[in-house]
């Protein structure tokens, strides 16, 4: 491989397909893993998986984040520059029924990847978190500087825990890590199990969808395009010390060690009513819906404080849900009528 290359884990999930064609066509060299678990539907992994080895520039590897032997392996085979760490065991109320899962997966599977890092002179190290850290947190909007002390789901834990993790590495070995809360994630090819996806699905059958809290949520939806823009713009940012930290006073978003953590956020909170309006708006066909309380583990509102993201790399997403919802049906009809 040449200078440059990135490693990409899941590389065939929904992130991790939006950010590979991203890189690619900034010629950067990709080395994309996965392990094809059957979370959701494999075929939609490998869908992605085949629209990504039209690249020159990217070859695929099928290895779980789990087998140590494997990932150092990996690292020796590959004089990888960059490292970005999107695979995970994802979903706040799997994390619910499937808690072993996630500590597998989001911890067992993280630890291979800081120690390849670390015994492999990695440049820097980015890594996904998530808005879910935020937890009980009531403060509005989420800042990376605020404490996240308080997860409401193994998944959030897990994440936090991540966001520990990389710290210890990088006040030890010095290793530089950028971890990115997401917020919400939704666009073409994404997630069926997210709400986006749920809903045009059940729409389209004529088959209720489940409304939680009533209604009431807000969450700062956040397009896929953008959220693979501000990771390529972060990656070569190679966290930095900060010289004004303090023990006394401790910025959870930096350290004294090479370590930031950043939101990634659309900056605007959207009503989860206003949201299905749109689905059913671009459908033509009203929901049938099955309001129901907040479910365990989920929280009313989220919203980004996404200042330092702005700061650090100049950008700020800005993709409406009117475009964004508009691109995902429109995939999503042509994909599944395709598929038929």
């Amino acid at each position: 491989m040449q200078s440059n290359s990135i490693l990409v884990t899941g590389a065939a999930g929904f992130i991790g397909f939006h950010l590979i064609t991203k890189l690619c066509k900034l010629g950067y060299n990709i080395v994309g893993i996965d392990n094809l678990n059957d979370y959701y539907d494999v075929n939609l992994k490998k869908t992605r998986l085949e629209i990504l080895k039209a690249n020159p520039n990217f070859e695929f590897h099928q290895v779980d984040l789990t087998n140590q032997k494997g990932i150092h392996q990996l690292f020796e085979d590959h004089q990888f520059t960059y490292v970005v760490n999107l695979a995970a065991q994802a979903g706040v109320r799997y994390s619910l029924t499937h808690p072993h899962a996630y500590l597998e997966s989001n911890l067992h599977g993280f630890l291979n990847i800081l120690e390849a890092c670390r015994h492999n002179h990695i440049k820097h190290l980015v890594y996904a978190s998530s808005s879910s850290v935020y937890g009980a947190n009531t403060k509005m909007p989420f800042s990376v500087h605020d404490n996240v002390d308080h997860p409401i789901s193994l998944y959030a834990a897990s994440k936090k825990s991540n966001e520990l993790m990389a710290h210890t590495y990088s006040a030890l070995f010095n290793l530089p890590t950028t971890g990115l809360r997401f917020f919400t994630v939704y666009g073409p090819y994404g997630r069926p199990d997210m709400a986006l996806f749920l809903f045009t699905k059940a729409i389209l059958e004529g088959k209720p969808i489940d409304v939680y809290n009533n209604g009431k949520m807000k969450r700062d939806f956040t397009y896929v395009e953008d959220i693979a823009e501000g990771i390529a713009r972060l990656i070569p940012k190679i966290a930095q010390p900060n010289a004004a930290w303090s023990g006394m006073n401790p910025d959870p978003a930096t350290s004294f060690a090479p370590y930031r953590v950043f939101n990634i956020g659309n900056n605007q909170p959207v009503e989860l009513m206003r949201f299905i309006e749109v689905i059913e708006e671009k459908l033509g066909k009203k929901a049938i819906k099955n309001m129901l309380p907040l479910q365990d583990g989920d929280v009313p509102q989220t919203y980004a404080d996404i200042d330092d993201l702005i700061r650090e790399v100049d950008f700020k997403p800005a993709t409406s849900i009117e475009v964004g919802i508009g691109n995902f049906i429109d995939w999503y009809l042509s994909y599944y009528a395709v598929k038929k």
